[in-house]
C-alpha cells in the first residue's frame, strides 16, 4: 500500500504539471493580444454593467460617447458583451471605427456581441491578462454605471496610475448622480483617514455631459503630450 507521503508526493508533482501548463496558456494569451492590438491606433476603453438593457439611458449615452469619440479619431475597447459593451462596440460600428473586443469566459453574463469588427474579438481565459489588454492599449478611459467588475477595472487603472506603474491618461467616470456615493466615500473616509491624498481626486473626471466627457480626453493630449497616443507601456 503506498504511503502517505508518497501520496501527498504524487499529487504535487501533478500539481506542478498542470502549473507549467498554465504558463504556457497565459504566454499564449498574452501573446496573441499582443500581435493582435499592437495593430489598432489609438484607443479608448468603455467599462460598464453587463445587464443594462438597450432601452436604458446609460447604453444610450454609451454609444453616442462611442460614437463621438470615433469621430475625434479614437477605436474603442470594451469587455466585448453585452449590456454597456456592446452599447460602445455598436457606437464604433454605428461610426464606421476601430471596434475591440476583449471577452472573458463566465458562467453567466457573457458572451461576445454582434459589433466586434472580427478580427479584433479576442477571448480570454484569465481576467488578469484580459486587464493587461485593457491598460497597454488603451489611451483613455470612459466608465460607466457598472458593478463589481466595473469597479475593479476602474480601481485598477487608478492604483497603477497613482503608484506611477503606468502614465496618466485621463478616466471619466460618467453619471454623476451614480457615482456620487462613492466620490463621498473617498473624500470622507479614505481622504478623511489618510488612505489616499486630496489629489487623487485628480486622477478622474466625474460629468454627465457627453461634450465634456470629449473635451477632457482630448485636451489631454493636446500639445506636447499628442505624443503620449501610444501604448501605455513596454514589456521589456
Amino acid at each position: 500500500m503506498e504511503s502517505h507521503n508518497k501520496q501527498q508526493m504524487r499529487k504535487w508533482n501533478k500539481i506542478k504539471g498542470e502549473n507549467a501548463w498554465t504558463m504556457f496558456k497565459v504566454m499564449s494569451e498574452l501573446v496573441e493580444g499582443f500581435e493582435r492590438l499592437n495593430k489598432i491606433g489609438p484607443c479608448v476603453s468603455i467599462f460598464g454593467s453587463a445587464r443594462t438593457k438597450a432601452n436604458h439611458p446609460d447604453y444610450i449615452k454609451a454609444v453616442q460617447i462611442a460614437q463621438r469619440l470615433i469621430e475625434e479619431g479614437y477605436g474603442i475597447i470594451t469587455g466585448g458583451g453585452p449590456g454597456i459593451m456592446e452599447a460602445g462596440n455598436k457606437g464604433a460600428t454605428l461610426s464606421n471605427g476601430v471596434s475591440v473586443g476583449l471577452n472573458i469566459d463566465l458562467p453567466f453574463e457573457q458572451g461576445n456581441n454582434s459589433f466586434i469588427d472580427p478580427d479584433k474579438n479576442l477571448n480570454h481565459r484569465y481576467f488578469f491578462v484580459r486587464k493587461v489588454m485593457f491598460v497597454k492599449y488603451a489611451q483613455g478611459f470612459v466608465v460607466m454605471p457598472g458593478g463589481f467588475g466595473t469597479l475593479d477595472e476602474l480601481f485598477e487603472v487608478l492604483t497603477l496610475i497613482q503608484t506611477k506603474k503606468i502614465s496618466a491618461v485621463p478616466i471619466v467616470l460618467f453619471g454623476e448622480k451614480y457615482w456620487s456615493g462613492l466620490i463621498d466615500w473617498i473624500k470622507n473616509t479614505l481622504i478623511a483617514n489618510g488612505k489616499v491624498s486630496e489629489i487623487d481626486l485628480d486622477l478622474f473626471l466625474v460629468t454627465e455631459d457627453i461634450e465634456e466627457a470629449i473635451n477632457y480626453i482630448n485636451g489631454f493630449y493636446s500639445g506636447d503630450r499628442s505624443k503620449d497616443l501610444r501604448p501605455n507601456y513596454q514589456l521589456d
